[in-house]
């Protein structure tokens, strides 16, 4: 048992050693297969290489050949491809010179044909061998490197040579690659080194290889790592290293054989260089056609643009566009903003283009915006809402009285968004614009070149008095842009554009001839300066009056500078000429039935003078009046005074009436300007039932009255104090029209109702007229959207052309206010056409609203200028020359009288409908013996008497009245009176006013008796006509009746 032990532990020992050298011997197998693979890798990388670099080697040689001293230009050959990169042009000539060398090798020209070029006898001498055999001291090293050597000496070089070519081919026949890369033959052997300088090329380019295979394999090793780099300048020139000094005694043989291989070489490298060469040509060729292309398209660029130079002038006329819209309101209250203010009344929103202050310039509308000058930077900003061109800037001073305050430099800049701002440059520094140089004088300023931008704003730097502006941008938009949803694009084709006179009277000369059957021009007089205020009439039978036909009239250019009513009464006329030429059956019914006068300017003068200066450009009051020095409008008579006196005292309608009435006597010698009176006698002599006057400077309808009444004086004690016990006995609806009617702020004539229909089928009609989000042009809105006021109330004036129209003439007129902006620009006509064009119509069409009809006596004679009243409304019309009325009425029913002179009376009930057409109410008056009265009045110069006692006379109620007075005793009849005045004086104390109020005077009252018709008249007037003779009560029916 002991000698089992050891015997065991022995087997063990051993087997486990043989398991281990077992692991180890596989292990080196397997390493040893590894290396292989790793080597033939490397040699088919190498072989890859070496075919590569001989055919380098082979140019290169073959170039060495030819020189004296192949050291040197060897070493500059060498040191030349490397220093610069190779293009594709190159590197497609290197492809075509390899093609070449293929096909040389192929041929093998024979090497007899060209022995020449070397001779044998001068290249042996440089090299001396017996001088430098001294380094073969390293014949140990290739013992120990055994196959592995550096192929340095000629003894290694051949077998090594065979050995690589032979796995070179193995390789190529493996890959497939021996057609691409075809073997070169051993004549290789000939390219050995001339002299001891010479190095070879081959032995230099393989030991370039082993860098390649460290750097894909890091554990690879071999000997020839160790080699120095032939490229290295210093050791160029050194000799190959060799342990045989026989290598050198070879060389006078092949120095003789070398040319003779080379030259076949040399020749054919000229013939493939041809590829390369034609090639080269061919990209010369097209960059030489692309060059002089280039250059014809650069010298016809520049004929163009020395074309462009000689046919624009040297300064450039600035680009030009029409306004934004701050002075018309369509840039709207949010698209403005400033930097400050200087207190509420002077926000930007004040900062528009003519914007007026109000009578307190220390309200709430001042007359421009001010900058709180507490502030280090002042700006003003508008916003366009879109990117436009911006072009120049309109700045203007403050609208003010007592200050003088303008921007007279300033800055400015545009953005994008708001935040990063671009100051405009003229090349050198930041363009300093001039301003104003003075408060009411507007001054343009263009830039140079349009600036696309959003926003936009005007920084000032030097101002009079305090920091304040008004402004209008000058901008177009983009060709891109779209139209925003408040433009309203032109339907009409017509002539949208401004006329100076001549323009304006050829204009209205091609609507004659283009409608000569509804037309007519001609004049109402001449202007100051002899220019002729032309007018056109539209009718079917232009020239005369039509027995039921009404007369309107439209006027325009009462001021001169208000030119917007002027274009549009033009546009108007071509409406209707080309509508009723293209058959449109509202036209046709309008032409048809209403006598339409249209006078474009009123007065010429003035609008010569503002178009002179051009939209924008003239302030508020350029061309506003006459060249005297008149404003037309508040030029009329002031006949409110005349009817308002003769109210108060009692006299209308007994002395004074309530329409026609006649002018003050020498007005017309007074001072009136010639247009005034050329209108005056137009509308005297034309019939007209309706009519407006257009103007601007605001967005708004006024009616009558335009003239305040002066307030009354209330019932007061002895000390002028108010009673408490009349304030106690009211109730609030009177007590609230007496103090409007001290206060002076509703003047109502006898047809405000009317008044106010008419002013609102404008208004309501117009596509932005009732728009009141903006307020009016000047403050806030003050026509709780209605878009109509009466002109008293809000801007009242003196002898209005209003006024006198309806006190004077039949007609009914009112005043429209057509924009903001009185003088538009061009651009803008198109737009404010469409505002328009459904409100000029529908006024028109106002003209059929009431009654009509004509008067006439039994016979059927029509009687002139006989009296129409209607019964609730102290305001009468009368017939015209023709015997034919027209009176203007709201829908109801009204008791109508007609009277004439020297023919009775006759009342009718008259239902006035919501019909287009007026409702006919005619009448038919017989004769009265008031004829035989004047005939004996003016025979005898005295009064008639009546006789009592002709109770057949029916007819007449001042024969009956006179006679039922003069049978009353004197004394009873004074009594009577005392007792009506202490009854009238008692009932006004409770009442508390005493204001014209309709009496009814009667005579003794007998049952029999009628009524004496009612007077307006005092009780004082009553008392002192009352108490004369009987035969005044016949003086008062006689001036009723002869109204």
């Amino acid at each position: 048992m002991t000698m089992q032990a050891p015997r065991v532990s022995l087997y063990a020992t051993l087997f486990a050693l043989c398991w281990i050298l077992t692991f180890v011997i596989n292990e080196e197998l397997v390493n040893a297969a590894k290396s292989k693979q790793r080597t033939r890798s490397v040699q088919m990388r190498q072989n890859s290489g070496i075919i590569s670099k001989r055919e380098d080697l082979h140019d290169g040689f073959s170039e060495d050949t030819q020189m004296d001293e192949p050291g040197a230009e060897e070493v500059a050959e060498k040191e030349k491809p490397k220093g610069k990169k190779k293009t594709s042009e190159e590197l497609l000539a290197a492809k075509a010179k390899k093609a070449a060398e293929k096909e040389a090798k192929a041929k093998k020209p024979k090497p007899t044909k060209k022995p020449k070029p070397p001779k044998p006898t001068k290249k042996p001498k440089p090299p001396k061998p017996t001088k430098k055999p001294k380094p073969p001291k390293p014949t140990k090293k290739p013992k120990a490197l055994k196959p592995t050597t550096t192929p340095t000496t000629r003894e290694t070089k051949p077998t090594r040579k065979s050995t690589m070519e032979e796995e070179e081919e193995k390789m190529l026949l493996e890959l497939g690659w021996d057609t691409l890369f075809p073997t070169v033959p051993p004549k290789t052997e000939m390219k050995k080194p001339i002299g001891p300088g010479h190095v070879d090329e081959h032995s230099k380019k393989d030991t370039m290889t082993p860098p390649s295979v460290k750097e894909h394999d890091t554990d690879y090793w071999d000997a020839r790592h160790d080699v120095q780099e032939p490229d290295l300048i210093p050791k160029v020139k050194e000799p190959p290293k060799t342990d045989d000094p026989s290598i050198y005694l070879p060389i006078p043989e092949e120095s003789t054989t070398t040319p003779r291989t080379i030259a076949p070489w040399y020749e054919e490298y000229d013939y493939s260089d041809l590829a390369a060469k034609k090639l080269e040509e061919e990209l010369e060729r097209a960059r030489k056609a692309k060059e002089e292309k280039a250059e014809k398209l650069r010298k016809m660029w520049e004929e163009e643009e020395e074309e462009k130079r000689k046919q624009t002038p040297p300064h450039a006329e600035p680009k030009k566009c029409p306004p934004l819209g701050m002075e018309s309101h369509r840039v709207e209250d949010d698209q403005i903003l400033a930097s400050s203010m200087s207190h509420h009344g002077f926000s930007a929103l004040r900062g528009r283009l003519n914007m007026q202050n109000s009578d307190d310039e220390e309200d709430v509308y001042g007359g421009a915006w001010c900058a709180d000058t507490e502030e280090k930077e002042h700006w003003f900003q508008v916003d366009a809402r879109r990117e436009v061109e911006f072009t120049g800037v309109i700045t203007q001073g403050r609208s003010s009285d007592s200050h003088n305050d303008f921007v007279s430099s300033y800055f400015v800049a545009f953005s994008n968004d708001s935040r990063e701002w671009t100051v405009l440059h003229d090349g050198y520094a930041e363009w300093l614009f001039y301003g104003n140089v003075d408060k009411d004088t507007p001054v343009m300023t263009e830039f140079s070149y349009p600036v696309v931008a959003r926003y936009m704003r005007v920084l000032p730097q030097s101002w009079n008095g305090s920091l304040c502006m008004r402004i209008e941008v000058l901008g177009c938009p983009l060709p891109t842009s779209y139209p925003t949803e408040n433009d309203v694009p032109p339907t009409d084709d017509l002539d949208y554009r401004h006329h100076n006179y001549k323009e304006m009277r050829q204009m209205m000369k091609v609507i004659n001839e283009e409608c000569p059957n509804i037309t007519r021009i001609y004049n109402i007089g001449k202007s100051s300066q002899g220019l002729k205020m032309y007018a056109m009439e539209i009718s079917d039978n232009p020239g005369e009056h039509e027995t039921g036909e009404p007369e309107f009239r439209y006027t325009a250019g009462l001021h001169g500078n208000e030119v917007l009513g002027r274009e549009l009464v033009l546009l108007l006329m071509q409406f209707l000429c080309k509508e009723y030429n293209d058959d449109n059956p509202r036209v046709r019914r309008l032409v048809e039935g209403v006598r339409i006068h249209l006078v474009p300017s009123l007065n010429p003068d003035a609008y010569e003078l503002a178009f002179e200066m051009g939209s924008e450009m003239g302030n508020w009051a350029l061309g506003h009046w006459t060249e005297e020095g008149y404003d037309i409008f508040q030029n009329f008579p002031d006949l409110n005074s005349v009817l308002w006196g003769a109210e108060d005292r009692g006299w209308v309608p007994r002395i004074v009436p309530n329409h026609h009435i006649p002018m003050p006597e020498n007005f017309l010698n007074g001072s009136v300007a010639v247009e005034t009176k050329a209108i005056i006698s137009w509308m005297e002599r034309t019939p007209f039932v309706l009519g407006a006057n257009l103007q601007g400077g605001e967005k708004i309808v006024t009616y009558p009255f335009d003239m305040q009444r002066p307030p009354r004086v209330t019932g007061s004690d002895s000390r002028g104090r108010q009673s408490g016990f009349e304030y106690h006995h009211m109730n609030e609806e009177t007590w609230a029209r007496i103090q409007r009617q001290n206060e002076g702020a509703l003047r109502e004539t006898a047809d405000e109702t009317l008044f106010r229909w008419l002013a609102m089928t404008y208004a309501h009609s117009h596509l932005t007229m009732t728009e009141n989000h903006r307020g009016s042009c000047h403050t806030d809105d003050i026509t709780g959207g209605q878009g109509i006021i009466n002109r008293a109330s809000w801007k009242p004036v003196v002898g209005s052309m209003n006024d006198f129209s309806y006190l004077h003439t039949n007609c009914f007129e009112i005043s429209i206010f057509l924009g903001c902006d009185k003088f538009p620009h061009e651009s803008e006509l198109a737009s404010e056409w469409e505002n328009n064009r459904e409100s000029l119509l529908a006024f028109i069409e106002q003209v059929h609203r009431g009654i009509k009809g004509v008067v006439r006596d039994v016979g059927g004679n029509l009687l002139a200028n006989a009296t129409v009243s209607v019964e609730g409304i102290k305001h009468d019309v009368k017939t015209a020359a023709t015997g034919d009325y027209w009176r203007l009425l709201n829908p109801g029913e009204y008791r109508v009288t007609a009277r004439a002179d020297g023919y009775s009376s006759q009342t009718r009930l008259c239902i006035v409908g919501y019909d287009a057409n007026a409702t006919p109410c005619s009448f038919t008056l017989t004769k009265s013996n008031w004829a035989r009265i004047r005939q004996i009045m003016s025979q005898s110069g005295k009064r008639p008497r009546l006789v009592t006692n002709t109770p057949g006379n029916t007819n007449n109620r001042v024969s009956v009245e006179s006679a039922g007075a003069a049978t009353a005793p004197q004394s009873d009849r004074l009594r009577r009176l005392r007792l009506m005045r202490m009854r009238k004086m008692r009932m006004e104390k409770m009442r508390g006013f005493t204001t014209t109020t309709t009496t009814t005077t009667t005579t003794t009252p007998p049952p029999t008796t009628p009524a004496m018709s009612t007077t307006d008249a005092s009780w004082l007037d009553l008392w002192f006509e009352l108490d004369t003779a009987p035969t005044q009560d016949y003086n008062f029916e006689y001036r009723i009746d002869e109204d």
